[in-house]
């Protein structure tokens, strides 16, 4: 093994794919990250770390389809910038189901148990098993690993995870996974160097971006989470509804007589702060809008966001910290407002100037219950356990 060998990160989205390069000896940071964005309209890269700009954005053409064809122009271009050698690669899979509950490296009967949960999370799972597919095609050799969204959950009791459905069900695999597990894992990670001694105590990680949910932690590990069986559950999000009664999908198809599909093109695509806003699915699009429905929208948010808290809260007996992470809980600070806002009779009050500037403790001097904005890294928590299993082991 060379100093200058790398671990490639593949972080595919639906219509993005985030990549970082990191040693492959050392527990350091990227020495290249980056993200092409818009696959499946005109796909464009940024470079956010490292390499050339100009040559970085001569790779994609525009012209790509889908996530192969990026990774078909991407990965010569990588290894071409590269001192040393790919010896190893690292995914991000939202599903794992009940079989994957730790890092994983890839075979043939890996593969194809990742394509048969395919049908739990439709709107992500093919997309991250593209680059993996990707790959074995143009490097067949290359170790690969696949690192789930679940598998943080599962040390969740099993009263979390259960269902009030015959008991049949759930011994065949319908159950609370839980997701967003790459971003709580790298939180936790961080949480003794913002709370000493209070790490280890009862704290809610509030994942707020595009997917949103938020995580009970107890000792740094998970108690209970907002999403369910698949990841439309829990906070309303940009397109996705949220918890739901399941009696509205009864509604629409027995009484509107809508078909499956289109059941599923509403609760995935068209609900969330989008549906209600009937204008964006972008929180800072809504903030700026004057209109009702949008703030609405904004209100319904930060409304279950609260409820959220409060069951959560229950769940762990109660709250010692509050973190706040992902796109929006790290960047919008009239959000995190309005939450600390509604939670007030928890002890949280917001230090304004410390929250407008999305400093890392932004509560107050007075506030019973400490707040923290922290950066979620889940690119780095790949980069690890593929280290771990494809280097070192």
């Amino acid at each position: 093994m060379s100093s200058t060998d790398r671990v490639l990160v593949l972080n595919a989205g639906s219509s993005s794919l985030k990549f970082g390069v990191y040693p492959a000896e050392a527990e350091a940071g990227a020495v290249l990250r980056g993200e092409v964005a818009a696959i499946g309209r005109r796909p464009s890269l940024r470079l956010t770390k490292g390499g050339d700009g100009q040559r970085g954005d001569a790779v994609i053409s525009g012209d790509e389809p889908d996530h192969a064809a990026v990774l078909n122009r991407l990965l010569p271009w990588l290894r071409g910038c590269l001192d040393g050698e790919l010896v190893a690669a690292g995914h991000r899979v939202v599903h794992g189901g009940t079989q994957f509950a730790e890092p994983t490296r890839i075979d043939d009967a890996t593969l194809e148990a990742l394509h048969g949960l395919a049908p739990l999370a439709p709107g992500h799972q093919p997309h991250n098993l593209a680059p993996v597919e990707a790959i074995r095609r143009e490097m067949p050799r290359l170790p690969q690993i696949a690192c789930f969204d679940t598998a943080f959950h599962r040390s969740q009791p099993d009263v979390a995870q259960r269902f009030a459905l015959p008991r049949a069900y759930h011994d065949a695999g319908i159950r609370r996974f839980g997701f967003h597990g790459l971003s709580y894992e790298s939180i936790a990670a961080q949480l003794p160097t913002q709370l000493g001694a209070g790490a280890d105590g009862r704290v809610v990680v509030a994942h707020l971006g595009h997917g949103a949910s938020m995580t009970a932690l107890h000792e740094r590990r998970s108690i209970a989470t907002t999403m369910g069986f698949t990841a439309l559950d829990g906070l309303p999000m940009a397109k996705r509804c949220g918890a739901l009664d399941p009696g509205v999908i009864l509604y629409l198809s027995q009484q509107q007589g809508m078909g499956m599909d289109d059941i599923a093109d509403v609760l995935h695509n068209r609900s969330g702060l989008l549906g209600v806003s009937g204008e964006s699915d972008d929180v800072a699009d809504l903030l700026q809008s004057t209109s009702q429905s949008a703030r609405e929208a904004l209100e319904l948010f930060t409304y279950s966001a609260a409820r959220a808290v409060g069951s959560l809260t229950a769940a762990l007996e109660g709250l010692d910290a509050l973190v706040f992470t992902a796109g929006i809980g790290e960047n919008a600070p009239a959000i995190r407002e309005a939450l600390a806002a509604r939670l007030g009779w928890l002890g949280a009050n917001l230090d304004d100037d410390a929250n407008n500037r999305s400093a890392t403790r932004i509560d107050a001097t007075d506030s019973r219950l400490p707040l923290l904005v922290l950066h979620t890294d889940e690119e780095a928590v790949i980069a690890e356990a593929t280290r771990r299993l494809a280097v070192s082991g």
